[in-house]
């Protein structure tokens, strides 16, 4: 696929548009600059005494949770864990809502649920549990606690974008790259550890969890909040050998994160990953343009310009556009 392809494709992507509703979610509710608690990031950081508690929620698809219910459940605990860490901190306790049209059929849910909370070391601790409902639907939501913080607005320019992931895994469907479910617990603790060790070690200051928007997506989200541009070479995002590029920037990975990270601490914070064997490589750097560019071996294609058009409506000058 050519770069014009990919950008046009990157713009329409499913993933892409399901960030995108967020902006008038956050105009609905008055959300912004002004709230008490910084809207945008991976989860609420509610400061607490020397470090903060930290606040998030997911919810999944009924499609998902009727086509593959117990990685479905797994997947409340693995997304909301990997939202922790993405703020350089560390879970503490998880609770669930799950709907279904019957006992028997919210069971499968359920035995994911309790996997992935054993797996990840991380307790569930109560709920809101309907079984008379028309559709099998699951939210999961997770406290944490971080001692300093990593965030999406932090990132400076003429600082390295790094993405960080675990190639050892194996695609679910055509867009879940499943490097958690096989995987022992213990290493997927340890592997998370890395982003609190890297914000405790101030290594590093922004960072974000790669969602369904994929990697360039999120880079969108981070560069967005920051209010940065940047050139991102796609080329140098890690992939699987057999992965075309296009296909790939469209896929969820199980362990996946984009950080914004000053020069002199790029080779040490790969490192870190690359040492617990996980793919990670510098993929461009941060300017002020607040255009966000893919580059390859085509030349260079602009995918964003925040001046123009918000992407999630979060950030420095973006939410009177969103």
């Amino acid at each position: 696929m050519s770069l014009y392809g990919i950008t046009e494709m990157l713009r329409t992507a499913m993933g892409v548009a399901h960030k995108r509703d967020i902006a008038p979610v956050l105009a609905r509710l008055n959300l912004g600059a002004a709230s008490a608690i910084q809207v945008g990031d991976d989860c609420a950081a509610i400061p607490d005494g020397d470090g903060f508690l930290l606040l998030a929620i997911e919810g999944f698809l009924p499609e998902f949770c009727a086509a593959d219910p117990v990685f479905a459940g797994y997947c409340g605990v693995m997304v909301n864990v990997s939202d922790v860490a993405a703020m350089g901190g560390r879970p503490i306790a998880v609770v669930d809502a799950v709907w279904s049209a019957g006992g028997d059929q919210a069971g499968p849910l359920l035995d994911g649920l309790r996997q992935g909370a054993e797996k990840y070391g991380v307790p569930i601790i109560g709920g809101h549990t309907n079984t008379r409902a028309a559709a099998n639907l699951l939210s999961v939501a997770i406290l944490g606690r971080a001692k300093n913080l990593l965030s999406g607005f932090a990132a400076k320019p003429g600082q390295a974008l790094i993405a960080a992931i675990d190639l050892r895994g194996r695609l679910r469907g055509t867009s879940y790259w499943d490097a958690s479910s096989d995987t022992p617990g213990y290493r997927l603790r340890g592997d998370l550890e890395i982003l609190p060790e890297l914000a405790e070690a101030e290594l590093c200051g922004a960072a974000k969890d790669i969602s369904m928007a994929g990697a360039v997506g999120t880079a969108v989200m981070l560069l967005e909040a920051s209010g940065l541009g940047a050139e991102i070479d796609i080329t140098a995002i890690p992939r699987p050998a057999t992965f075309p590029t296009h296909h790939w920037l469209t896929v969820f990975p199980s362990y996946g994160f984009i950080l914004s990270v000053a020069p002199e601490h790029a080779q040490a914070v790969v490192a870190r990953f690359t040492k617990r064997g996980i793919h990670a490589a510098v993929i461009g750097s941060t300017d002020e343009t607040r255009i966000v560019r893919l580059r390859n071996e085509e030349g260079v294609s602009n995918l964003w310009h925040f001046a123009d058009e918000a992407f999630i409506g979060c950030g420095p000058g973006v939410m009177q556009n969103a």
